[in-house]
């Protein structure tokens, strides 16, 4: 009989033992009742809970559910870091499109007089627009296509206010939030042609001197985002190359819906090709009567068919159809026939937007 009570004693000393170490893990998120710093009762920040290249909390601070808050009394994950990590998928978007972002006035006034987006949103350069935003809303939906670069031949063919005048359609979409990345560094120019002062911008981001979403701006009233390009740089494929823009776009991708990248000339910088092989398509713009056809075909040869959506033809000399005339207001078309003599004049004299095509041919 003693030695069948001392081994009672010692299997209930044991379930004791093992009741205790399982409440401590439930109580505490790890079984040796290690407190994790910014966990409940702690004051300072884990390593683990920030994310340190945009500042934001990462999705599971926000992502406390039923799953992870009844681990006490039910099957599921303890609270520790396992938990913590299965939490991170759910309402990971939702979390992160809850920042708040600086928001800036755009006054059409101060604004480049080519935005037609902002100065002329009724006029036909802007349908043209609205036709290449068509596009690209066609793209995302058929193709899962988000992020997108646009480029051109060379120098003054008008790709920073392609991608601005997209960029700013873009945002008024229903439903859609949009983000424009001057990527330009040698020469960013965005926030001048949109009339606004910036601090910093993606140079900044890039070399860590400042957060992401410092960084980026909301531009009332469109509600377009803008990151802007910040102080010119020439090392600039080295940054693009690096894994910091890497994670900058994975970080957009999870913000907005549709991300305009404005990059340097394509036939001049190498910076070009590394956003392209980064983004989901790539559009080239070329002028007329300025880029050569050998210039394109050129640059087409290097690039992953796979990757280009088109060829923008911009400056084109076109005349509008005679239907959209006929398919505006009475008011507006009394208003255009009695300052047509006018407008004719004044062509001649300042260096207006004309009709932009989009190219498809040969680059399917």
């Amino acid at each position: 009989m003693g030695r069948v009570y001392d081994a009672l004693k010692r299997a209930e000393s044991a379930e004791r033992q093992v009741t205790s170490s399982k409440s401590s893990v439930r109580q505490n998120g790890n079984s040796g009742n290690v407190l994790y710093p910014g966990r409940p009762g702690n004051g300072q920040d884990h390593p683990w809970e920030r994310n340190a290249f945009t500042g934001m909390p990462l999705a599971y601070d926000s992502a406390s559910t039923a799953h992870t808050s009844e681990a006490a009394s039910g099957p599921a994950l303890p609270a520790g870091t396992a938990s913590r990590d299965a939490g991170a998928t759910l309402g990971a978007v939702g979390s992160a499109r809850a920042v708040e972002f600086t928001s800036r006035e755009v006054s059409t006034a101060r604004v480049e007089p080519h935005l037609v987006a902002i100065t002329d949103p009724r006029s036909p350069e802007c349908e043209q627009f609205r036709a290449l935003r068509t596009r690209l809303l066609q793209a995302g939906e058929r193709e899962h296509k988000r992020a997108f670069v646009i480029t051109s031949a060379g120098m003054g063919e008008g790709k920073t206010l392609t991608a601005l005048n997209l960029a700013w359609l873009l945002a008024q979409t229903d439903g859609a939030t949009a983000l424009l990345i001057d990527a330009d560094l040698r020469q960013p120019c965005a926030a001048e042609y949109l009339g606004i002062q910036t601090e910093f911008g993606l140079s900044e981001v890039l070399t860590g001197e400042t957060k992401l979403t410092q960084a980026i701006l909301k531009l009332e009233p469109s509600g377009l985002h803008l990151l802007p390009g910040g102080a010119a740089r020439e090392d600039v494929a080295e940054l693009l190359s690096g894994p910091r823009f890497g994670r900058l776009l994975e970080e957009a991708r999870k913000l907005f819906d549709y991300i305009i990248i404005d990059a340097p000339p394509l036939g001049v910088f190498t910076d070009a090709n590394l956003l392209i092989n980064r983004a989901d398509a790539a559009m080239l713009v070329v002028r007329a009567g300025v880029t050569r056809y050998a210039v394109v075909d050129r640059l087409l040869e290097q690039l992953p068919r796979e990757r280009m959506l088109g060829v923008v033809l911009n400056r084109a000399a076109g005349k509008t159809d005679d239907a959209a005339y006929y398919y505006q207001p009475r008011h507006q078309r009394v208003a255009s026939a009695a300052t047509a003599g006018v407008a004719d004049d004044r062509e001649a004299v300042e260096d207006e937007p004309e009709m932009i095509y989009i190219e498809e041919e040969g680059v399917s």
